[in-house]
Order: C-alpha cells, then structure tokens, then sequence
C-alpha cells in the first residue's frame, strides 16, 4: 500500500498524553505541512500560532474548558498547541482552516507525533480574553479560530478505527 495512503487509513485521534515535547525539528517539519495545505484560489489565508509553553497550554486548555462548561483539560495533557486561524473575510475560511488542521494531524501522524483536533476556537478567540491574546500575538481581528491541533506522545494504547458506515460512498 502507498505509504500516505497507510497514513491516512491509520491516523486516530488521541486523548492521553505524556510531558514529552515534540523536538523542535519535528514539529518544523508538521508546521510545514500545514503550511502547503490547499486554500480557496491559492490565497494563503490562514496562520498558525504554536506553543509549547506550559503555562500557555494551561491558560488555552482553561479557556477551552470554560466555554465547554467543564473543569477538565480539553487539551488531554498535550504539550504541544498549534492554534489554526483563518481569514474570515474569505468565503472559504472555515474550509481553509480546516485543510490546515487536516494537514497538521496527517503529516504529525506519518512522523510518529500523535494529534487531536480540539474544537471551540472561534468561541475561544471572540472572547475578550481570546481577543486580547490574538492581539498579544499579532493576529489581525478578521482571523477566527478554527481548531486547536494537540500534538504529543500517547500515554496510552492506540486508538482503534470504528468500523466503517455502509453507504458512506454512493457511486452514481
């Protein structure tokens, strides 16, 4: 089988994670791919911001958790935070955005990075807070949050695939 086909197949999502870092070089090579995702006439935009600062990941896990009315770590104890952003003066901005968490959670998977898309961005980010931080980090106010990409290691075993819906593809 085709090695990105392998990889497509086989990525899951993971909720568990270990305090291990990603290695700089490593998570380059993610962000890089999230970087070439496709986008609507090929206009670029969307951004990325990326932390792997504790005390951040903590603050964005919090603020996630706020707007889902709970106390516990939407993040699952993922050390890495790859906040994706997208123009929403663009019709495709949401379509965008998620080609970049697509490409995020793909490429992470093929470099043996596990991933999870954590929803509640735009919530997170039409906050006041989200809005001074988006600020803080030079988004423009038009980008809307798309989706946190958590990335790390597995604490635990690897997620197995569902089974398959029948009738998922009709041909015609």
């Amino acid at each position: 089988m085709n090695e990105t086909i392998k990889n497509l197949l086989e990525r899951r999502s993971v909720r568990g994670y270990k305090e291990d870092l990603v290695p700089e070089e490593v998570l380059n090579e993610i962000l890089e791919a999230g970087e070439y995702a496709p986008s609507g006439m090929g206009q670029q935009g969307t951004l990325m911001v990326v932390t792997q600062n504790p005390e951040l990941v903590a603050r964005l896990s919090k603020m996630n958790a706020d707007v889902m009315g709970t106390e516990s770590d939407p993040f699952y104890g993922a050390p890495t935070v790859v906040v994706v952003f997208a123009d929403s003066n663009m019709p495709t901005c949401v379509e965008n955005g998620s080609l970049v968490m697509g490409n995020l959670m793909n490429a992470a998977h093929a470099l043996g990075v596990d991933s999870c898309w954590i929803h509640r961005a735009r919530e997170v980010f039409a906050s006041e807070e989200g809005k001074a931080l988006k600020a803080e980090w030079g988004v423009p106010e038009s980008y809307v949050g798309i989706g946190h990409c958590v990335l790390g290691y597995r604490s635990g075993e690897y997620p197995k695939a569902k089974a398959r819906k029948d009738g998922f593809v009709i041909r015609v």
